[in-house]
C-alpha cells in the first residue's frame, strides 16, 4: 500500500485534513501566478506592492514543492503580452528577479535547487538577466527540485519558433518533411529534456491557459482555484496535489 500523507490546514478538524499518495506525486506543476494586482487593489495598494507579495510566495511554495518530492515546478513569470503593461509596472517587474534572487539564492542553494529558464532573453533588461543568468550557473550541478522561471515567454512564440527551426533542417537537408515527428518538435522547444507538466496550477479564478505551455499541456490536468496569488498558500498547494491525485489520467485511452 502506498504511503498516505496526513496534511491538516488545521489541528482539530477531521474534515479540513488532506491525504496525499506520496507514490503519485506529479512530477512537474506549472503554475500561472495571477492575482497580484487584484490583492494589492482590495488593500488599497498599488500594483507593485501585489507584484512584491506575490514574488515572496515564490520561496514558500518551492520549498513546499521541494518537500513533496515534486521534480520541476515552472512558474509563469512574465508573459510576452505582459510588455504591454504600464512601463512603471514593467520596470518594477524586471527588477523583482534581482531582489528574489538576492534574498534567497543562498537558501536554494542549500535546498539542492536547480534553477532555470524558459523564455526569450531577447528584450529583457540586463539587470533582470544577470541574476538569472548567475543563478542558473550557481546551481546547474545541483539534483533537486528544478525552479524553472517561464520569463519573456509565450507559447505561441515558442511554436513559431520551433517551426521556423524545423523548417531550417529541412532546408539544409538534414530532415525530410514526411520524416518528422513529435519527437523532433519537442526537441526545439524551450523545455526541450523535462516531462511536460502533470498538474497546472492557476490562482485568482480565471479559467484559461493564457499562451503558456501551449505543446506541453496536452494532457496537463488543470486545477483553478480563486485564491490570488499572494494569498495562495501551502494549504492550497496541497489540495491541489490531492485533487491531482484523484484524477484518472488517460492520456486518449480508455
Amino acid at each position: 500500500m502506498k504511503e498516505r500523507l496526513n496534511l491538516w490546514f488545521g489541528k482539530t478538524k477531521q474534515a479540513d485534513r488532506v491525504d496525499i499518495t506520496s507514490g503519485k506525486i506529479p512530477k512537474h506543476v506549472a503554475v500561472i501566478m495571477d492575482g497580484n494586482g487584484r490583492w494589492a487593489r482590495k488593500r488599497g495598494l498599488p500594483r507593485v506592492a501585489g507584484h512584491h507579495q506575490g514574488m515572496k510566495n515564490v520561496k514558500q511554495i518551492t520549498m513546499t514543492a521541494n518537500d513533496l518530492g515534486i521534480e520541476i515546478l515552472t512558474l509563469y513569470a512574465f508573459s510576452t503580452e505582459n510588455w504591454k503593461r504600464p512601463k512603471d509596472e514593467v520596470d518594477f517587474l524586471m527588477k523583482l528577479p534581482q531582489e528574489f534572487l538576492g534574498l534567497e539564492i543562498e537558501e536554494l542553494i542549500k535546498n539542492n535547487v536547480q534553477i532555470r529558464m524558459m523564455g526569450s532573453r531577447e528584450g529583457l533588461p540586463e539587470h533582470a538577466l544577470r541574476p538569472i543568468e548567475e543563478g542558473i550557473e550557481r546551481t546547474k550541478n545541483n539534483t533537486g527540485l528544478i525552479l524553472n522561471f517561464a520569463l519573456n515567454y509565450g507559447g505561441r512564440k515558442e511554436l513559431l519558433y520551433a517551426a521556423k527551426q524545423l523548417c531550417e533542417s529541412v532546408s539544409r537537408g538534414e530532415l525530410k518533411p514526411e520524416e518528422l515527428t513529435e519527437e523532433h518538435m519537442e526537441a526545439v522547444l524551450q523545455s526541450s529534456g523535462l516531462p511536460d507538466p502533470d498538474l497546472l496550477i492557476r490562482t485568482s479564478g480565471e479559467l484559461r491557459v493564457s499562451n503558456f505551455m501551449l505543446w506541453q499541456m496536452a494532457y496537463t490536468e488543470m486545477w483553478f482555484t480563486d485564491a490570488l496569488w499572494p494569498e495562495f498558500t501551502k494549504e492550497h498547494f496541497y489540495e491541489a496535489i490531492a485533487g491531482y491525485q484523484q484524477r484518472a489520467r488517460r492520456f486518449g485511452g480508455i
